[in-house]
């Protein structure tokens, strides 16, 4: 069985809801066994992640899918301590030819949520890893996509519970994109 696996750090909620949705949507591949993996904090110790278990089961991998909010037009924190700990993964070439895809959420419409996307991207080739859209057409009447992004999934929470935002649209996006995503692992692999 192929695998997907959904790595993420939600600070207030929001992008742990994106990381359910889009695990859901990988989950609904036959043939598919998603993995939702969260970034806690507990694991950074002097600004170094340290989770052996995680990386280990990333290098198993067929696919990722990273998650983050956009803080202050970029990543949060606690994601790149995670980025920065895959180094050994990227010294033996472990994500290597992996597919990738991301999301990222923030408190208004634009948020400079592209600058996260970007990081993501980067990240993701930086490992030799093959960067996956979103494939979607922009504001469709579900919803899907009603940010207008290609490059992975974007939302909007407005700073209320995670309970009420990311909105349905923003969470049926997340899972489209899971979907696509494992779709693809299936197709390539």
């Amino acid at each position: 069985m192929k695998s997907v696996s959904i790595v993420y750090y939600s600070g207030r909620g929001h992008a742990e809801k994106l990381a359910e949705a889009a695990n859901k949507g990988a989950s609904s591949v036959d043939g598919i066994n998603a993995n939702l993996i969260k970034i806690n904090e507990a694991d950074i110790v002097n600004g170094h992640y340290k989770n052996d278990e995680t990386i280990k089961m990333l290098d198993e991998s067929d696919a990722i899918i990273f998650g983050t909010p956009t803080y202050m037009g970029g990543i949060a924190a606690p994601f790149k301590a995670f980025a920065d700990a895959s180094v050994g993964s990227w010294f033996q070439a472990k994500w290597k030819d992996k597919l990738a895809a991301g999301f990222t959420i923030s408190g208004l419409p634009s948020g400079d949520k592209f600058s996260t996307l970007q990081y993501q991207q980067t990240f993701a080739m930086q490992h030799g890893m093959i960067w996956i859209s979103l494939g979607e057409k922009e504001a469709q009447e579900n919803g899907v996509n009603r940010l207008g992004s290609w490059a992975g999934a974007m939302a909007q929470a407005s700073n209320d519970s995670p309970d009420k935002t990311p909105g349905t649209e923003d969470k049926l996006t997340a899972e489209l994109l899971g979907e696509r995503v494992a779709k693809l692992v299936l197709r390539f692999n």
